[in-house]
């Protein structure tokens, strides 16, 4: 099985984004140090949006991706991330064509 992405966009409450961002970072240092099969994990401010947040995850395969859910930071940002998301968007993604030295185009 090739590899698994998503694309995600956070609509923030207003005034929670520097702890939002705190608790981005803190998840994205575990997930750097604890996840291989996590190729991918980034979190972009929204030019002109100041309230909005997307992330870009590319992961080796599904398993990668549900081994990522199933990690104590991840449950954790989960949960905490309702202290600031007013709405969730997720986007499911399958590479299929691009420069990705990992596996697309297999």
């Amino acid at each position: 099985m090739g590899n698994f992405g998503l694309f995600v966009r956070f609509t923030l409450k207003e005034g929670t984004a520097a702890d939002f961002d705190a608790l981005v970072r803190e998840t994205a240092e575990a997930i750097r140090a604890k996840e291989p099969g996590t190729l991918i994990y980034v979190c972009h401010e929204v030019d002109g949006a100041p309230s909005e947040r997307v992330f870009y995850e590319l992961y080796a395969d599904h398993d990668a991706f549900e081994e990522h859910e199933r990690q104590p930071h991840t449950r954790h940002f989960l949960s905490e991330r309702t202290k600031y998301v007013t709405k969730t968007q997720v986007d499911r993604l399958s590479p299929y064509a691009g420069n990705n030295p990992t596996e697309v185009g297999q």
